[in-house]
């Protein structure tokens, strides 16, 4: 039996701190290799942080002053890639020699995205994936990916694709997936409500794979006082994204979670070799997907530049 021992962190940043959240971040991933994971999964924006409940301050046809300043706080503490903060973060992994895949908010030029990568055990970029759509009011402080963050990643631990949050509920964006062999299903988001196992479960069947999906667990002590308005002015402890990480099968089987209302570390091992027999069955792009009748094409993945 190929086994691969894998964990799924639920955590959140320090928002606004950039510094604390690096070690937050180096503290979980410990863990987590402590556990003997090959493969660690962060959650959505888990570095540069979901401003939850934020507007900005802006309204249709309005955008105010405060909210500008609040933005530009946002941004400054947001990743570039490469930069000092990314650096460490590889160097981080590769301290701990695993794989790890990592949600965070990216700086490049004007425009923020909300991005994962993959990094190697080595500290390598294996992979390296922009939200190709921001949900609902997202798109205003992050920009949309593109052709080229359509990929699975081809790594030690297997082929590894990434779906950002509600990706997730883009039929074709998962078929692309499929497509491309994807066997680790990577889910980093902050959908903390009790339908999105639901999701994953479907997912893992449909493309008989196994799914990792990693959710923040954040209380309003994570947030600053600054999103106060937005947030309201309960006690600290407060759960203000309540979790709900969770490792799927390819047969739809739970191996661990869902985790609601705490910090958590989900870690299990993987039987790869069920991978095979799954697709018996099912194949959705292969003997299950009557190309005489569909047929689907994702445009060439242009290298970014």
């Amino acid at each position: 039996m190929t086994t691969l021992r894998v964990a799924v962190v639920q955590a959140a940043p320090v928002m606004f701190d950039l510094p604390q959240s690096l070690d937050r971040f180096a503290a979980l991933l410990a863990r987590a290799a402590d556990g003997g994971a090959r493969l660690v999964v962060f959650p959505e924006a888990f570095l540069g942080g979901y401003p939850k409940g934020a507007t900005f301050g802006t309204t249709v046809g309005h955008r105010s002053s405060d909210g500008r300043a609040l933005f530009a706080r946002y941004r400054r503490s947001a990743i570039e890639i490469p930069g000092g903060p990314f650096t460490a973060i590889r160097a981080a992994v590769a301290g701990h020699h695993v794989h790890a895949v990592i949600g965070l908010v990216e700086r490049d030029g004007r425009t923020l995205y909300c991005a994962a990568v993959v990094i190697a055990p080595d500290g390598t970029v294996l992979g390296h994936h922009r939200k190709l759509m921001p949900t609902g009011a997202e798109r205003l402080i992050w920009g949309c990916g593109g052709p080229s963050d359509i990929a699975v990643i081809p790594t030690d631990v297997g082929r590894i694709g990434l779906a950002i949050c509600w990706e997730s509920y883009m039929p074709l964006y998962r078929t692309a997936l499929y497509q491309q062999n994807v066997q680790l299903y990577c889910a980093p988001t902050v959908d903390s409500r009790d339908t999105w196992t639901a999701t994953m479960r479907h997912i893992s069947v449909e493309g008989r794979c196994f799914v990792l999906s990693a959710n923040q667990f954040a209380v309003r002590g994570d947030y600053p006082d600054e999103l106060a308005p937005d947030l309201g002015e309960p006690c600290p402890d407060d759960a203000v994204i309540m979790g709900g990480s969770c490792i799927i099968d390819p047969f739809g089987s739970i191996l661990a979670g869902p985790s609601f209302g705490r910090q958590d570390i989900l870690i299990t091992d993987l039987d790869l070799d069920a991978l095979d027999g799954a697709y018996l069955d099912l194949d959705v792009v292969g003997h299950y997907a009557r190309p005489d009748l569909f047929e689907f094409a994702a445009r060439p993945p242009p290298a970014r530049s």
